[in-house]
């Protein structure tokens, strides 16, 4: 055995002289929450590698960066996604961790650190959004199955595509929403952006008519204000639009929003922060786990606060399909 050791010691050292993959590897996009997660990342990688050990990690350069960095990732064996950034950037690692219509590691987890303007998805996960306190829950806290959702829609190319998302997909309101807000000045910050894109688009929006079907259930045929198909509770810098929603119960809460008067409109945004407005008249709440909607009207999409299309969209609830660690 002693005539092998020199041989034994050649190969280890062959070995470490090639960087090993980090098991854990954060997708960050420094362009979040106005610049500030580019600015603050270096403190938050210090402190992840004091809690977590040897990091790896990549920043997002454009739109639909974060997918291409995750998948690559997950090739190169990371057994922990990180997201950091805001619900945009959790849409897209997620989105990550499917190719091909199939996970690319079903045994990979997701983890998320909050630095984003929204921020809505972290309220039901129960993600604290102090840095600090969220990497303490990526050390300590074991992986849940969390479901996600699948959705077939169009794009702005006319082309049927495919996405997933963690939180919330909604049309109406939402959509035109997003397209306002996406086309205002961002001059007085993110979250005042924001708000004053938001009430542009209360204000200019028309209600729009859709047919809508839920699991087998009959065909519903709306005017409507909005639709959530919802697997988290908040969408909207802080709206409660699904306060019942539960991340882990195989069902979307499916909420339609009717044809809303302008002081119905008023005192819907009176409710929802509180989750009180399911009690309105003009307000359905549903569960299941499929949801097919169509129009006969140009209906935008938000998904998880991105504008990727319209209608008609198809929505399938993936039970437990995402191992997260969480609370």
């Amino acid at each position: 055995m002693a005539g092998h050791q020199p041989l034994v010691y050649f190969f280890w050292l062959f070995i470490y002289s090639f960087p090993m993959p980090a098991q854990i590897h954060f997708i960050v996009n420094p362009h979040s929450a106005g610049g500030y997660t580019g600015r603050v990342w270096p403190e938050i990688k210090q402190s992840a590698e004091k809690l977590l050990g040897p990091i790896g990690f990549s920043l997002t350069e454009r739109t639909w960066h974060a997918v291409e960095l995750t998948r690559a990732a997950l090739h190169a064996g990371a057994e922990l996604i990180v997201s950091l950034g805001g619900d945009g950037t959790n849409n897209e690692v997620v989105n990550g961790f499917f190719a091909d219509g199939k996970l690319v590691n079903p045994e990979a987890q997701f983890g998320v650190v909050c630095s984003g303007t929204g921020s809505d998805f972290i309220k039901t996960a129960q993600i604290p959004r102090a840095y600090a306190e969220a990497l303490q829950i990526l050390a300590e806290a074991r992986a849940k199955p969390t479901d996600c959702g699948r959705m077939t829609l169009r794009d702005h190319q006319g082309r049927d595509v495919e996405r997933y998302y963690i939180n919330i997909a909604s049309f109406g309101i939402g959509g035109h929403a997003d397209n306002v807000v996406n086309n205002t000045t961002k001059a007085l910050g993110g979250k005042v952006s924001f708000i004053l894109g938001s009430v542009r688009a209360t204000l200019s929006y028309t209600n729009q008519p859709v047919r809508l079907q839920v699991d087998d259930g009959p065909l519903l045929e709306r005017t409507v204000f909005n639709v959530a198909v919802a697997n988290g509770r908040f969408f909207g810098a802080g709206m409660q639009t699904a306060p019942q929603a539960i991340l882990d119960d195989g069902l979307f809460d499916v909420v339609i929003v009717g044809d809303l008067t302008f002081l119905e409109r008023l005192q819907f945004g009176g409710l929802i922060y509180s989750g009180r407005h399911l009690s309105m008249a003009k307000v359905e709440f549903l569960r299941g786990k499929k949801v097919v909607a169509t129009s006969s009207e140009r209906v935008l999409l938000d998904v998880d606060g991105e504008q990727p299309g319209l209608l008609p969209a198809s929505f399938e609830v993936l039970p437990g399909k995402i191992l997260m660690r969480r609370p």
